[in-house]
């Protein structure tokens, strides 16, 4: 009998190439995919409102990219010397307040724009634990170091999850109905919410995604039964290492990305790697030479593909 460790993954019907325009929004898996696609020279925005982790939080962020809802003051609040957005990450939180509102309805606009423009949308969902912030009744995307007691914490149920997913399908559909839109689930395990409750929280992400029959990358799963060793997590134990990185890219690459772009990704894979080269000898002439040769290999990609920047 044979027996495959391998999670099966269906391919793409639409699969990314270097014409595509590709929006990823969500978790930690979000970024990392992000920071490949940037690698690789795609045409892509990630997290520009940074990481997000619950469905509500980034149904909430896309609504308001897409119906151009800008935030005001009354959006923003004062703590520990910064003025924060419950709706944001705290990596945006500034000491001005009128800076923080400038930011963020750039970003907002950018935002629009991008989604509208996009061929696809990798949408990254880490927990299903959330922060319902008592003052509002709203469920928030960052607490910003808040005191715990001004928070209710609870789960979403599955039907909950259901809803969300399908007003944020049918909100970015409302401005591209041709955008092709991709969920994945963050292997990164969230256990300072308890091994059995992160379990949990991740089969409600899992279950409501299935049950809306959604296109589904299993990053969750192949970390979990084909990584699963711990030889591939960081020293925390609940990230994924480089290693485990670099194979969930391949794995989303052969599924996901068309075949047509792969020996174009070999040629800026080479440009990248010299670019990160250290000569022992700037000054000397095979040095040179192949700073030229390296050159001349950008050029020759940037006529094709406008876009790249090195």
């Amino acid at each position: 009998m044979e027996f495959s460790t391998k999670v099966p993954i269906q391919s793409s019907n639409q699969p990314i190439d270097y014409s595509s325009r590709i929006v990823s929004l969500g978790s930690c898996f979000a970024e990392n995919i992000g920071k490949k696609f940037d690698y690789f020279k795609f045409q892509n925005s990630v997290n520009p409102f940074g990481i997000i982790f619950n469905p509500v939080a980034i149904e909430k962020l896309i609504f308001r990219a897409v119906t151009e809802h800008y935030f005001t003051a009354e959006d923003l609040f004062f703590h520990n010397d910064l003025w924060h957005c419950y709706e944001v990450h705290s990596e945006l939180s500034h000491p001005d307040r009128e800076v923080l509102l400038v930011t963020l309805n750039h970003l907002l606009k950018s935002t629009h724009h991008q989604i509208t423009e996009s061929t696809h949308c990798l949408i990254t969902y880490g927990t299903s634990w959330v922060y319902r912030l008592k003052a509002s009744n709203a469920i928030v995307a960052n607490c910003h170091k808040v005191p715990q007691n001004q928070f209710d914490k609870e789960i979403l149920s599955v039907t909950t999850i259901e809803q969300s997913i399908q007003h944020t399908i049918d909100v970015l559909r409302k401005i591209n109905p041709e955008c092709h839109i991709l969920f994945t689930v963050s292997p990164v395990r969230h256990i300072k919410d308890g091994f059995v409750e992160n379990q949990r929280s991740k089969a409600h992400l899992i279950s409501a995604i299935h049950a809306l029959q959604q296109d589904y990358f299993p990053s969750y799963e192949i970390l979990m039964d084909e990584l699963r060793d711990y030889r591939f997590y960081a020293e925390d134990m609940l990230h994924p290492n480089q290693t485990a990185i670099d194979y969930i890219w391949q794995r989303f690459a052969e599924t996901t990305i068309s075949e047509t772009s792969f020996p174009i990704m070999e040629e800026v894979d080479a440009i990248q790697k010299g670019l990160a080269h250290r000569a022992f000898n700037p000054d000397s002439d095979s040095h040179q030479k192949f700073l030229q040769n390296l050159n001349q290999k950008i050029i020759r990609l940037q006529e094709q593909f406008p876009h790249m920047q090195f």
